[in-house]
């Protein structure tokens, strides 16, 4: 059975679809300090430079207070996504942001308020207590699905990121200046683009902690009974 032009060419065009699909891969970003040290809680974000329309992530993750601390330190989420803030203290907090991509507060309470806060916008939010004032954290959002917060050891951890160009962004609260973002090419063909290491300067602090004394813990006590 002999084909027409018009059959060839869609037969072409169907066998080209095919042969350009390129798998998904995995990609590890690590994070490093000028000392060679691991970079906790640094940000990496991935922005697709090329039409991605695949679905965002569904989690509305916790940000929680536990032991008079938030609870993780970083967040990393997608634009739109809801953010819960949990109290799983006996004693009352004031959760609270000024910050430009997101102005909110949830006045004193403990448990789990019904509803979540929805960052709409991205950029940082800074966080804090009013009760405690020592409480910070930190949520980036993201215009891409593709960001992670680094690991104990700095790394994070992409899965089945597809391929192709990506702007690549890195932050950190104690980031000693802005850091600049760089284009990246993600390929199945350049085992070396499957593990990085970057150097983010950070300056070296100890994450917010309670203070131990005396007259702290009477204010809690006494917050208690509001």
């Amino acid at each position: 059975m002999r084909m027409n032009i018009k059959q060839f060419f869609l037969s072409l065009t169907v066998i080209c679809a095919f042969g350009a699909y390129a798998e998904p891969v995995d990609i590890q970003i690590q994070l490093i300090n000028s000392d060679q040290s691991a970079v906790t809680d640094g940000v990496v974000e991935l922005i697709p430079q090329f039409e991605y329309d695949g679905a965002g992530s569904n989690k509305s993750p916790d940000v929680a207070q536990k032991n008079r601390t938030f609870v993780p330190f970083v967040s990393a989420v997608e634009v739109g996504t809801e953010v819960h803030f949990p109290n799983y203290d006996k004693t009352r907090h004031h959760v609270y942001s000024f910050s430009k991509a997101k102005q909110f507060e949830l006045k004193l309470y403990v448990g789990r308020p019904d509803s979540g806060i929805v960052f709409d916008k991205t950029g940082i939010v800074a966080l804090g207590c009013n009760i405690h004032d020592y409480m910070q954290a930190y949520v980036y959002i993201s215009e891409s699905p593709f960001v992670q917060v680094s690991n104990k050891e700095g790394v994070t951890d992409f899965q089945e990121l597809p391929q192709g160009k990506y702007q690549l962004n890195v932050w950190h609260p104690w980031q000693k200046s802005e850091q600049s973002a760089r284009d990246i090419v993600i390929s199945g063909t350049e085992p070396q683009n499957h593990s990085m290491t970057l150097t983010i300067p950070v300056e070296k602090r100890e994450k917010p902690s309670p203070p131990n004394n005396k007259w702290q813990n009477l204010f809690e006590e006494n917050a208690k009974e509001l």
